[in-house]
């Protein structure tokens, strides 16, 4: 179901006094073999969310480890690797070599995904998801997102989104952070809708334009920027991860730009 023209609600107190507009939507979600109509409210992050928006965004963020292995293993590098490491078993005159070894670098690229991923989650745990309010809402032109909904009478939250306002000479723009989306709620609309409360949020503050990273394993969230109007102007392969574990998990960082 499309969602509803959002509406505006006061929302509770969070990390200041001040109030904002919180979004809300109605769509119907299938679980199991039914349907469940739940309301939908996109509101700033509160305090008390702090343990559930940092639940969501360590399995969100985790769950790109098996597509980052694959993607890695498919490529022509990794292949030639594992296939010489059997022909070195094979040629040593070990069949025990032959099966073990090219179960070796398998097994090295997956710990390289895994650490991509696991160690960016502990890092921002220790860093701004530790204190969410003083990272992301402590300024007029910062703001954390919560998308909340009622899920069988008890109240759960379903996806996050975030924007830290940056100034570069004269021009002032948006980032975007910390876009998480339940697997309950996607190809839902729910991507959507809080992308384009960031978008919406920095036109009513005058930014010039809303900029983002995201990695080449999330293809999702990549198509998801590119119909809000994003396009890609930057591809490297800098991340807090290190040199070798980037390479070896064949990981590419875009950088992504829409202008208001």
């Amino acid at each position: 179901m499309a969602p509803s023209a959002p509406e505006l609600r006061p929302r509770a107190p969070a990390c200041s006094d001040s109030l904002g507009p919180a979004a809300e939507i109605k769509q119907q979600l299938q679980t199991s073999n039914f349907l469940v109509i739940m309301k939908l409210v996109v509101r700033e992050f509160q305090a008390s969310d702090r343990d559930a928006v940092c639940d969501l965004f360590s399995a969100g963020i985790k769950e790109h480890i098996g597509p980052c292995f694959y993607n890695a293993m498919s490529s022509r590098v990794h292949l030639l690797i594992t296939t010489a490491l059997c022909a070195a078993g094979f040629f040593l005159g070990s069949w025990p070599g032959a099966l073990l070894l090219p179960g070796l670098w398998p097994s090295i690229v997956y710990y390289c995904c895994h650490e991509l991923y696991a160690g960016y989650v502990r890092s921002r745990l220790e860093s701004d998801m530790q204190d969410i309010c003083g990272s992301f809402m402590s300024r007029a032109g910062d703001c954390f997102w919560v998308a909340e909904a009622e899920v069988e009478g008890r109240a759960q939250i379903l996806g996050t989104v975030a924007v830290v306002e940056r100034e570069e000479g004269a021009q002032r723009f948006g980032e975007l952070f910390r876009m998480i989306i339940s697997p309950s709620c996607r190809r839902m609309g729910l991507g959507l809708r809080l992308t384009q409360t960031v978008v919406d949020f920095c036109k009513d503050r005058g930014c010039s334009k809303v900029v983002l990273e995201t990695s080449s394993t999330q293809t999702a969230a990549v198509a998801l920027y590119q119909k809000v109007g994003f396009k890609k102007v930057l591809e490297h392969k800098q991340t807090t991860a290190g040199f070798w574990i980037t390479h070896i998990s064949q990981i590419t960082v875009l950088q992504m730009e829409k202008y208001l």
